[in-house]
């Protein structure tokens, strides 16, 4: 099978999804898990086959004229994502028990939550019309981790707490720097009560490190065009 879709990391999953699947329009999702002991290799090529997923970008355009959804599949280790765009498709009658849609049921996964939402507001303080993925932290870890932070900041070094913050254990979409932003003035407001140094807001991970979502070996120039369209 040429189709893309085991990914080889959780950073590239949610990249996938966040940067090329949901801004294309495929919202609407089914997840599941490969069950234990049974190849993975099996259920990829069996999902595939079933909804004709591994068609070319010509494909994809003239289902999307004829009013035709396009499904996309992927997988990162035993959990798998089918998500759809708008249109006719037997997926939505045979998922329908199923059926999420991402503008109203994040996907969440690996501790990331990604929805696909207006924008809040523009640099120049007015509304943001726009749709856009949207990735944070879900409510659970982020709420242990600012846990976390706060016995740290409480007990450690200056030069301590600085490192531990740079290794943030997420990739700092938009929506993750601000979260990190919110427990760094926390932690401070600890710091500075306790009479300890203040942590400028550049210790921070501000920079998102953009990953090969299938692995290290380039895909053709066809399979890249299938995974975007």
């Amino acid at each position: 099978m040429d189709y893309l879709c085991e990914t080889s990391s959780l950073e590239g999953f949610v990249q996938q999804i966040a940067c090329n699947y949901l801004p294309h329009g495929y919202w609407f999702y089914v997840t599941g898990r490969v069950p234990d002991g049974k190849p993975a290799r099996l259920v990829d090529e069996k999902l595939v086959a079933k909804y004709g997923i591994d068609v070319s970008r010509a494909t994809r355009s003239r289902r999307k004229l004829a009013g035709n959804a396009n499904l996309h599949y992927i997988r990162h280790e035993r959990l798998f994502v089918l998500l759809a765009t708008r249109g006719k498709h037997s997926f939505f009658d045979e998922e329908q028990a199923c059926l999420r849609d991402v503008r109203e049921n994040p996907i969440q996964y690996g501790g990331y939550s990604m929805s696909y939402r207006r924008g809040g507001m523009t640099r120049d303080g007015k509304p943001d019309p726009k749709w856009h993925s949207h990735v944070e932290i879900a409510r659970k870890p982020y709420n242990e981790l600012t846990a976390y932070y706060l016995d740290m900041a409480r007990h450690r070094s200056g030069d301590w707490l600085a490192q531990e913050l740079y290794q943030f254990p997420f990739e700092p979409y938009a929506p993750i720097r601000r979260q990190m932003l919110k427990i760094l003035r926390k932690a401070n407001r600890v710091r500075k009560r306790a009479g300890y140094t203040i942590l400028p807001p550049d210790i921070l991970p501000m920079r998102r490190r953009v990953v090969k979502p299938f692995g290290q070996k380039s895909p053709s120039p066809e399979n890249v065009a299938r995974q975007r369209a």
